[in-house]
């Protein structure tokens, strides 16, 4: 992607449509087979993948469409969760770890493997952080026997996904994405105090050492980390600009960094200043919550604040976040093209004005 200016990129997830979601439900539920599952859904990924090339994207996932959310597909993959014990502020239940984690399938392989056969769009797989995974799947009341803190939780995650890195790079995927949500959503202090955080620099240390922990070694790997304030139904969770993190961003060691900027909640570009020298920008300028579609104009122009900032050589373009990062998550399929296809016009347009 460095190769291309103004790349363009999804971070994950693409809205399903409603009869994809109740197959993924169903699979959940037990009234059909993971077999038959993958059967119905394999031509749906396919139309997911041409959805992605004839917006111009220079870089498709298959929409997350296998799974029930970016980050429950590690519950769903590692034995020693149990399903919806933990309530949330949407009133969408995760997981909880009851019994130490055991590694006895891919977690992504199955997916990069059918996407990679079908398209030759460069390929991005998207897997959820080891701090997210112990933030949002760790409970006092049902995770202490098996991990007595939630940081053991996260510990254990590593060579897992360690292990799963390796294998998408064998199976020929351009690039992993690890999503990391919660660095971002702790610029909010209503939100730490509403999850009992009283030490930020100890979670923002956490969160980095853990993301480095991961992708050690991998140096011959694209690999990009992404934060976003979290969203549901057009809404986003948290909201604060970056400031207060931009010093642990510069201590994480991937290419690229993932963030929100085209929703007004995440306080304008000028946190952009302390951008580290290092990785690339992957700037947001496409507002997923917002529902009317961005023209290519307005989508350039963000761009063109960001480099005010940021190298034009520096910067990859993609939505604020995924569309639909669970099955919950009502978003429109064709309002996410539209808006696809404009950040690609608008990529055109400034490669042209800037190439």
């Amino acid at each position: 992607m460095a190769d291309t200016l103004f790349p363009t990129t999804v971070i994950g997830s693409l809205p399903r449509p409603e009869w994809v979601r109740e197959i993924i439900l169903d699979r959940k539920n037990g009234t059909i087979s993971e077999d038959e599952a993958d059967r119905l859904l394999n031509p749906a990924i396919e139309s997911a993948l041409r959805l992605q090339e004839r917006c111009g994207l220079d870089e498709v996932t298959d929409g997350e469409w296998r799974r029930e959310s970016y980050v429950k597909i590690f519950a769903e993959r590692v034995r020693g969760f149990k399903p919806d014990l933990i309530g949330t502020q949407w009133q969408m239940a995760y997981p909880a770890v009851v019994e130490p984690l055991e590694y006895y399938r891919p977690l992504t392989l199955d997916e990069a493997v059918f996407a990679r056969q079908r398209t030759r769009a460069r390929l991005k797989i998207a897997l959820p952080a080891p701090y997210i995974v112990g933030r949002r799947m760790w409970h006092p009341d049902h995770s202490r026997r098996a991990y007595p803190t939630p940081e053991q939780l996260m510990t254990d995650c590593v060579p897992i996904l360690r292990q799963e890195i390796g294998q998408l790079h064998q199976a020929g995927v351009d690039t992993i994405q690890l999503d990391e949500p919660w660095l971002s959503t702790l610029v909010d202090p209503k939100f730490r105090e509403r999850e009992g955080f009283t030490d930020l620099q100890y979670e923002m240390d956490l969160c980095v050492d853990l993301i480095n922990q991961v992708v050690d070694g991998f140096d011959a790997l694209d690999i990009g980390m992404h934060l976003c304030h979290a969203h549901f139904n057009y809404a986003h969770g948290t909201e604060g600009p970056y400031d207060v993190i931009m010093p642990a961003l510069g201590k994480v060691n991937v290419g690229t960094i993932s963030m929100e900027y085209a929703t007004p909640v995440a306080g304008g570009m000028a946190s952009l200043a302390q951008f580290p020298d290092g990785p690339r920008l992957g700037l947001g300028c496409i507002d997923h919550c917002d529902r009317n579609v961005e023209t290519p104009e307005t989508v350039a122009a963000r761009v063109e604040q960001a480099m005010q900032y940021v190298d034009k050589q520096r910067i990859t373009l993609h939505p604020d976040c995924g569309f639909s990062p669970s099955v919950q998550n009502p978003v429109d399929l064709d309002h996410a093209y539209l808006k696809l296809k404009s950040m690609c016009q608008a990529a055109d347009m400034l490669r042209e004005k800037h190439g």
